[in-house]
């Protein structure tokens, strides 16, 4: 296996001294949108030739070592190789492992910065209250990511929460680790409304975009219509007298996206065409995700946002995530931004899907 792994990997070596070669060349720097995708293709390809590299060396290491303890007569010499051998020997089990994994062509998507949709479902009011904490919950990860979050839009719940709000998520990999976030999350608590004490389930459902930029679509003018409003806040009032909220339609599809955010209009139709280009995009990419789904099992592949993905019961200060049935006492923690130890887990767990489904 150890030589096969160092054949296998042979091609993507030779592949990325041809990428370091070409991301030098003036013509292909010239092509902004081939320039780009070949500086993603060299960083991906780089970690993996650095971890052939460490691996080709605890190959020759073994060698050494083996050959060492046949022809050695020092006994302290012999001990020390028979050491080395140990730790090699430990080591590249591991070490083959993670080669595995980087064997697997990765997500393009998974770079992207995302945005993110949240709305509340069944359970009225109270749906709205725990879209409400589902959006804080977020923003306490991405802040301890060191992400950057922005408010597109949103609609407030009548005594608080939110019935919708969409923001974008700016940084590195942003969308490789919220995209385990699309689904149906479920809470069951004594809502603030129950006079009784009776414990209600409501919903929300969370949908994670990965954002798309000019080069991944173009949209012409002519297909959109502009229209502006005043911005408002909660109950509907103004909260300015210019027009610089902006809604868009783009008339092919359908789709509309507003921005009320930001107190300028040109920044309002920025940030709604980044939101309309990532909407349409998200058309092709759900053919993608089902032609995906289609071929094998996924834990978050599917582009099913329908899919009840995690339940947070309040009485038992817990959190489960029925995908792969993990469930963490520490309700509190987790909706104050510790989300972590689930999308570990599902990454962890989707690698090891897509190793077994590469293996076939």
């Amino acid at each position: 296996m150890s030589i096969d792994i160092l054949q296998r990997t042979e091609g993507l070596r030779e592949r990325y001294e041809e990428v370091m070669l070409l991301i030098t060349d003036p013509e292909v720097i010239a092509d902004q949108k081939r320039f780009m995708r070949l500086t993603k293709e060299f960083s991906d390809l780089k970690h993996l030739v650095e971890k052939r590299e460490e691996y080709a060396t605890l190959l020759e290491q073994e060698k050494e070592a083996v050959d060492l303890i046949a022809h050695e007569k020092d006994d302290e010499m012999r001990e020390l190789a028979e050491e080395q051998l140990e730790e090699v020997r430990e080591a590249l089990p591991r070490l083959e492992e993670e080669l595995k994994i980087l064997m697997i062509p990765a997500d393009p998507e998974d770079e992207k910065n995302a945005i993110v949709e949240i709305r509340g479902g069944t359970g009225g009011d109270e749906a709205a209250l725990f879209a409400g904490d589902l959006y804080k919950m977020y923003v306490r990860y991405c802040e301890e990511q060191g992400w950057k979050c922005t408010t597109t839009s949103m609609s407030e719940g009548t005594i608080g929460g939110f019935k919708e709000i969409i923001f974008t998520v700016e940084g590195s990999g942003v969308y490789g680790k919220l995209k385990y976030e699309s689904g149906v999350h479920r809470v069951q608590r004594v809502p603030q409304t129950e006079t009784q004490g009776r414990i209600h389930t409501s919903a929300a459902t969370v949908a994670v975009l990965p954002e798309a930029d000019e080069f991944d679509v173009e949209i012409k003018e002519s297909d959109i219509r502009v229209d502006t409003y005043c911005s408002s806040g909660a109950g509907g009032q103004s909260v300015n007298t210019t027009y610089s909220a902006v809604r868009l339609t783009h008339i092919p599809t359908g789709i509309v996206v507003q921005s009320q955010d930001e107190r300028s209009q040109i920044k309002n139709k920025a940030r709604a065409m980044t939101e309309l280009r990532t909407r349409v995009y998200d058309l092709e990419h759900q053919k993608y995700m089902d032609e995906i789904s289609s071929k094998r099992k996924t834990l978050v592949s599917t582009g099913d946002r329908s899919a009840k993905i995690r339940t947070y019961n309040f009485p038992q200060g817990r959190v489960t995530d029925h995908r792969i049935g993990l469930t963490v006492y520490k309700l509190d923690d987790v909706l104050n931004g510790d989300v972590e130890p689930f999308i570990s887990a599902l990454t962890i767990a989707e690698n090891a899907e897509r190793l077994k489904a590469s293996e076939l």
